[in-house]
């Protein structure tokens, strides 16, 4: 073989493979940008819910003591009016609460195009970690078995409000396939500043960490997650 064709074989052979590193670089351009779309929409759509949330809110949230976080998390932080100590009955103050936010929560969820974003709504009992020995001798379990019912008491109220019943068929089954229940027992209890616990080591602020939360999560969360991995 003549050094000609030993050049020309190099010289094609370094041709291709710059082909093949360009189609690389733009392989990787556009999932970037698609990853980037999926990031943008996921942001987008959280604000624009939160933007709603507040917007309908803004003259509640002080004499509920409820907070709306940029998470779409919505926390009632008064414990004196959701539970009396160591009981899951929905107290007289926070039914009349719930009568009214309620409603208006599920007419943004269920009314706005965004809930098709929508993957579940978790209502979140929360307690301190007084032990509770009629429910269990381990306290951790007993206050699993406290914030699980106080949760379950604001699913089963808000299914016995007359608005509930006035939800067409494929309304109630969408409510439905969003909801759940859970106890979280004193596993994210807060400190005085309203931070985890688990996080700060600090001392468990008893007041705030008897609260009920309720948190949408949204498709994006799902995807964000997947965004991360690539």
């Amino acid at each position: 073989m003549s050094k000609s064709n030993v050049w020309i074989s190099v010289s094609d052979l370094m041709t291709g493979l710059m082909i093949i590193f360009l189609f690389v670089a733009i392989s990787y351009m556009v999932q970037v940008k698609n990853n980037q779309k999926v990031l943008e929409g996921y942001i987008e759509t959280k604000e624009n819910l939160h933007d709603k949330l507040v917007d309908e809110f803004k003259n509640d949230t002080t004499k509920w003591q409820m907070s709306i976080g940029k998470d779409l998390t919505i926390k009632f932080d008064n414990p004196t009016v959701l539970f009396d100590s160591g009981e899951w009955e929905l107290t007289s103050s926070f039914k009349n609460i719930l009568q009214d936010f309620l409603p208006r929560y599920f007419n943004i969820l269920l009314k706005d195009s965004l809930r098709t974003k929508i993957q579940e709504i978790r209502i979140e009992g929360h307690t301190d970690d007084v032990p509770i020995p009629k429910l269990h001798n381990d306290p951790y379990i007993a206050n699993i078995i406290l914030s699980q019912q106080r949760a379950l008491s604001v699913v089963k109220y808000f299914r016995e409000l007359p608005v509930f019943k006035q939800y067409t068929k494929e309304e109630q089954n969408l409510i439905e396939y969003w909801l759940i229940a859970s106890g979280f027992s004193y596993g994210k209890s807060l400190d005085d500043n309203g931070e985890y616990t688990f996080k700060t080591k600090n001392n468990i602020n008893k007041d705030l960490s008897r609260r009920v939360e309720i948190r949408i999560v949204t498709n994006g969360d799902i995807e964000i997650e997947k965004f991360m991995k690539n």
